[in-house]
């Protein structure tokens, strides 16, 4: 962790910023819906969407009153989206202390990401602009089809990549994507710039998730935040899972099978899952791939001339491979 830190430093004076703006969502007339937000949105939160939106906009030359206020929408739609996926998976941690679900109960967990999601859209609206709205609703649109998704494909093992990154590009990066994108859009920049910062937000954003899929069987509960090997409890198929699946012939394929069938009531097949794709040799791939995806977005800055905020973002990109949480 000790390399991530400079590297987060840099943007300190964001966060502050942004966590400024995202404590004014405490001013809600209900109590609970207060006391929701408070201990949901604080945190260990990365905060990566709002900033990235920040320096897409500053890349653009836009330095607006409403930057910061407007760059909390981002952390609201992905916090009501992390409440959603508390309750669908019965989670009971997230950012290391016990998930919203486990102390509210889930009905309160729902209804406070309802009420964070519409918080985004009011202060969405304050920027009077059609197409930030569109854009905004294409991509929660979206999301929401990554999760049914998703739904559709737990405990499936004939899960392929196709599969598996459009539920990663639906539920993880089209936000991020967004947030690039609508950086454009309010900074008043040509639809060609507003092309090249969706597609370096969706190869962010793809390489951020193969990173995470790949530190749920490498990390540990104490530098993740949540527990390594949720997502095989879970019956999620990631790619570590579907590479690892191709490389078994047919009988140990049909011995893993059996294993997954009794990964939540058996230990011991669980560690032999999570055993067995670690030392298959599939986590350094993926970690290649992702890099790949860094390397694609970092193309997607080739039109902005070199300055400080270009430098930092491609300093951002890269801790997203580089990070161990």
């Amino acid at each position: 962790m000790t390399g991530e830190i400079p590297t987060l430093a840099l943007f300190e004076a964001h966060f502050e910023k942004i966590n400024r703006e995202l404590n004014k969502v405490f001013d809600s007339r209900v109590p609970l819906a207060k006391e929701i937000a408070t201990y949901a949105l604080l945190g260990e939160g990365k905060r990566l969407r709002p900033l990235i939106f920040v320096l897409s906009c500053q890349l653009c030359g836009y330095g607006g009153e409403n930057l910061y206020p407007l760059s909390t929408v981002f952390e609201y739609i992905h916090t009501s989206s992390l409440l959603h996926d508390d309750v669908l998976d019965n989670a009971e941690i997230r950012r290391r202390k016990p998930s919203s679900n486990q102390i509210w109960g889930n009905q309160a967990a729902v209804l406070e990401g309802d009420f964070l999601f519409s918080k985004a859209l009011s202060i969405a609206v304050s920027a009077n602009s059609i197409p930030l709205i569109s854009s905004l609703t294409q991509a929660t649109m979206r999301m929401s089809e990554g999760q049914i998704l998703e739904l559709v494909h737990t405990d499936d093992l004939e899960t392929g990549r196709d599969n598996y990154m459009q539920i990663i590009t639906a539920k993880t990066a089209i936000l991020i994507s967004a947030a690039c994108g609508c950086g454009a859009i309010v900074s008043g920049s040509s639809p060609d710039i507003e092309a090249s910062l969706t597609r370096f937000g969706r190869s962010v954003g793809i390489a951020f998730q193969l990173v995470d899929d790949l530190l749920d069987y490498t990390s540990s509960e104490e530098v993740f935040g949540k527990p390594v090997g949720k997502d095989l409890l879970e019956g999620k198929i990631t790619l570590p899972l579907i590479y690892t699946l191709a490389q078994l012939e047919q009988d140990e394929k049909q011995r893993f099978s059996e294993f997954f069938r009794h990964r939540k009531t058996d230990r011991a097949a669980y560690e032999a899952l999570l055993d067995r794709v670690r030392r298959g040799g599939v986590l350094e791939k993926i970690r290649e791939e992702a890099q790949g995806y860094v390397d694609d977005a970092a193309m997607c800055l080739k039109p902005f001339r070199d300055s400080a905020v270009k430098t930092n973002l491609l300093t951002l990109i890269q801790y997203i491979i580089d990070r161990t949480y």
